[in-house]
């Protein structure tokens, strides 16, 4: 392959090139082949640049060096293109045919998606790089957790055999010592179904209950943190409930965690389990261990009446941003009632969309008001409410320090 008019006449001699007697196996003016296809340094135009822009623009840079210090390319000519990005240096220009050797504009976009992370100094046309050279993009894309809805973090396993792990927690569990370690490898990554079938391979395969042999080789945080994550969710969160509320001492957060967050159905089946295995009345447990306009938020969850229906009532989320913000920034002194009335009753779309309307109209998020309106508990499980709507699904606050059982609902994501 030969290029017309490279190098250019004139072109200073290089003393003792070419060697002598070599001059045939050497390019001669016209004859500089490139099969990489990388540009010359300097020189005469490669290919000619009849506007002195990029290739495939109208051509390349003007004279004056290529890269020029410190980027690609730096000061050029006049009339030559804009520096790019910043004189940092990213690489080829996009679209220039006959570069094949020179790095191409990225193959893969950041992050799985369409880029916007800005280069420094702009990029030409304003087009941010959308790819990474060699296709290998140097972030992950969002993790699973980021993207599940109301899915907990850990996903059912695949390839998943009960007998299989009900063998390796038997032997972790047989002879002297205790393999914790391969007991918190598969505890860890199971769902909370198949966790329930390990149990139940277990029994069948060695005639022993999992749970009376993990009680007796585990002790302290280790054992009630797995032992948590073997029940089952409803088990679980009356269990959690009857532990708050159990001797000396309430631990409101974990009570507002569970009866703020769940369905109607999720707290119906919370209270029938609470009486079935402790033969107790949630109810009047949560009223003899809490007081006062707390006491009255938490009563109103444990009925488990809030309404489901999916469509929106406009005009009546108008009304009750207007009778919220009557209850409390528009008045002297708060009337609590109205604000557990509302937020206790209404559909988490309908207070989706009383809570938009409550901002145009009081200038403040709903969430601003109640901070301003109410404190301690209560505050804290309204605000708890207007949370799990917000972002769209039912959430919990876990690993609040109280105690270690919290700790399953953040392993488990309730699954």
């Amino acid at each position: 392959m030969s290029y017309p008019g490279y190098p250019p006449t004139g072109y200073p001699p290089f003393p003792g090139y070419p060697p002598a007697g070599q001059e045939s196996s050497f390019p001669t003016a016209g004859q500089y082949p490139y099969p990489s296809g990388f540009p010359p340094m300097g020189g005469g135009a490669y290919p000619p640049a009849p506007s002195g822009g990029y290739p495939g623009a109208g051509g390349y840079p003007a004279p004056g060096g290529y890269p020029a210090p410190g980027g690609y390319p730096g000061a050029l000519s006049p009339g030559g293109p804009p520096a790019y990005p910043g004189g940092q240096g990213f690489g080829a220009p996009p679209g220039g045919a006959g570069f094949s050797g020179y790095p191409q504009p990225p193959a893969q976009s950041y992050g799985g998606g369409p880029a916007q992370v800005p280069v420094p100094g702009g990029f030409p046309g304003g087009q941010m790089p959308s790819q990474y050279p060699g296709g290998q993009a140097p972030y992950p894309s969002q993790p699973a957790s980021m993207t599940q809805g109301t899915q907990g973090t850990i996903l059912p396993a695949s390839n998943f055999d009960a007998m299989r792990d009900a063998e390796i927690l038997r032997k972790a569990m047989k002879g002297f010592g205790t393999d914790e370690q391969a007991i918190v490898d598969v505890v860890s990554n199971r769902s909370n179904d198949q966790r329930q079938q390990i149990k139940a391979a277990f029994k069948t395969m060695y005639g022993k209950d999992l749970i009376k042999d993990l009680k007796s080789e585990l002790s302290g945080n280790m054992e009630e943190l797995i032992l948590a994550l073997f029940m089952p969710s409803t088990y679980y969160d009356a269990w959690s409930l009857r532990k708050a509320m159990q001797g000396a001492g309430t631990q409101e957060r974990v009570l507002i965690e569970i009866l703020c967050t769940r369905t109607n159905q999720e707290i119906r089946d919370i209270v029938r389990c609470y009486q079935l295995e402790f033969g107790r009345d949630l109810e009047k447990d949560i009223r003899s261990d809490t007081s006062g306009h707390f006491e009255r938020l938490l009563v109103s969850m444990c009925q488990g009446n809030r309404d489901e229906r999916q469509s929106v009532n406009h005009q009546m989320a108008q009304e009750d941003a207007q009778r919220l913000y009557q209850a409390g920034e528009g008045r002297l002194g708060t009337d609590e009632s109205c604000f557990n009335m509302i937020l206790a009753t209404r559909s988490f779309p309908q207070l989706k969309a009383t809570m938009e309307a409550y901002s145009r109209m009081a200038n403040r998020d709903l969430l601003s008001s109640v901070s301003r309106e109410f404190s301690g508990y209560v505050e804290s499980g309204l605000k708890t409410i207007c949370k799990a709507l917000l972002h769209s699904t039912l959430f919990c606050f876990s690993l609040n320090g109280y105690s270690c059982y919290s700790i399953p609902r953040i392993c488990s994501g309730r699954n």
